[in-house]
């Protein structure tokens, strides 16, 4: 699918910034965009690495805020890659309000109420939520980026209990969550009422090989 083809339904804003990037939609994204991307809809996106499950996230959000519908809260495992999502963002889309909350300090925050796109680990935003944050009703899209750490001993009960209050507080708000590999994703996407969107195309073929004595065999 051309990127022109969705012209008219994206925030013109939004379209002249990743037009200048992509002129051709891959396979993942012609999906999400089929499931119901541009019109609210919840999303389970399962997709390897490298395949644009980024872009899927970031049009949902820009083009509520740009259209004026509320805040983003980007959702992440790890502080390292909420600074690095944060660079991206904050390089791309230099007029939207974008910050990082990923401090130790356990309070509302309530500076993040001037902010368009917040960007923050999951126990971090759990702490926000708990001290009612009054910002959080302002919020029209939720992004979770590696949703499929729901499974992990440590992290996943945080998350879970996570996504289940925010689903409560804001249930007017889309859903995209982003995973590369997810063991049962049609039961995810069922608690998450979201329509599912798999795909298995990739950048570059991935090979399995034996390394030995300097040299990789493939096999046949």
């Amino acid at each position: 699918m051309k990127l022109s083809e969705i012209k008219n339904k994206l925030n013109p804003e939004l379209y002249e910034i990743i037009s200048k990037e992509f002129s051709e939609l891959r396979p993942s994204q012609e999906k999400a965009i089929k499931a119901g991307l541009l019109e609210g809809k919840n999303l389970l996106v399962c997709s390897p690495t490298a395949s644009g499950k980024t872009l899927i996230a970031e049009i949902a959000a820009m083009q509520n805020i740009m259209n004026g519908k509320g805040k983003a809260i980007y959702i992440v495992p790890l502080k390292a890659l909420a600074t690095e999502k944060f660079k991206d963002f904050k390089k791309k889309y230099p007029k939207i309000k974008t910050t990082l909350s990923i401090g130790d300090f356990d309070s509302d925050d309530s500076y993040l109420q001037n902010y368009d796109l917040i960007i923050s680990t999951s126990e971090k935003m759990d702490s926000l939520i708990r001290h009612k944050a009054p910002w959080f009703k302002y919020v029209h899209t939720i992004i979770v980026d590696e949703v499929h750490l729901l499974n992990d001993v440590g992290r996943g009960p945080t998350l879970e209990i996570l996504l289940t209050i925010l689903r409560r507080l804001l249930r007017k708000s889309q859903i995209i969550a982003l995973s590369a590999t997810i063991g049962n994703p049609k039961e995810l996407a069922k608690w998450l009422n979201a329509n599912l969107v798999s795909d298995n195309w990739r950048p570059v073929k991935l090979k399995k090989g034996v390394y030995l004595d300097g040299e990789i065999e493939f096999p046949e």
